[in-house]
């Protein structure tokens, strides 16, 4: 079977996910995502009741998810998941519960990360995986495209499409797949506060395939292509779709 395509350079993807760490660790750095994320992973596993049990949590920056899950009795893996590769086996295993935050947008082989959270999972454990879908971020990309009318440079992520996400979900042997999104929605008054929040939350650049920066012209046609969708307030409404997979491991532990 051939290798999947390399799209995404894991020393970048690391590199951004500690720089992400350590600004969410200062307090002022912008997290909307993340904490939409874990409100809507809490919300879940209010409502189907899961008992407390033996829980790993990737992506969970500002440990906001880490400490209601420790206080609601489910013991937590703490140590540093940061560098964590999901394309590879997970070390330890036998999870009741794995939830992956903003992370799995970036790996490679996603079938085969989907296949590694299954197989650390105990037998009827349970996973969420919720990160940002392919109908995201428009505006910005008309940004991108503006700045470099004649040869535009590779400089967004190809994103994954909710309804894939289901398919790849079977593919991945998960018992009870489920895929569904929501729309995050965020208004902004220029494009340096919306790339400088994609980089506080871990959303950065990590393609295999690092895009010269922007010159000086480039940069300046980017930004009125961005201010062009204001509303008049100047503020330029931004959106955000997020992903969120979940299911299980069968009982029989396959």
């Amino acid at each position: 079977m051939a290798a999947p395509p390399r799209i995404f350079d894991p020393a970048r993807r690391r590199t951004v996910r500690r720089r992400s760490a350590m600004r969410q660790a200062r307090g002022d750095a912008a997290r909307y995502v993340l904490d939409d994320m874990i409100e809507d992973v809490a919300e879940r596993l209010s409502f189907i009741r899961q008992p407390p049990g033996k829980a790993l949590v990737i992506g969970d920056w500002n440990g906001g998810l880490v400490r209601d899950l420790i206080a609601q009795g489910h013991e937590v893996m703490t140590r540093d998941v940061h560098d964590l590769d999901e394309e590879l086996p997970y070390p330890g295993g036998g999870f009741d519960l794995i939830v992956s935050l903003g992370t799995l947008d970036t790996v490679n082989d996603l079938p085969g990360a989907l296949i590694h959270i299954r197989e650390a999972l105990a037998p009827g454990g349970r996973v969420i995986a919720s990160f940002v879908g392919a109908v995201s971020l428009a505006n910005l990309r008309r940004a991108m495209l503006a700045a470099e009318p004649d040869r535009p440079a590779a400089r967004l992520h190809p994103m994954v499409d909710a309804r894939a996400a289901a398919q790849l979900l079977q593919r991945a042997g998960w018992a009870e797949p489920v895929a569904d999104s929501r729309t995050l929605k965020v208004a902004y008054r220029s494009l340096d506060r919306l790339v400088a929040d994609l980089r506080d939350q871990g959303l950065g650049n990590v393609l295999a395939s690092a895009a010269p920066p922007l010159g000086k012209a480039a940069m300046g046609r980017a930004r009125a292509a961005f201010l062009e969708s204001a509303d008049g307030g100047g503020r330029v409404i931004e959106s955000f779709e997020i992903i969120t997979l979940s299911g299980r491991r069968s009982l029989r532990g396959t």
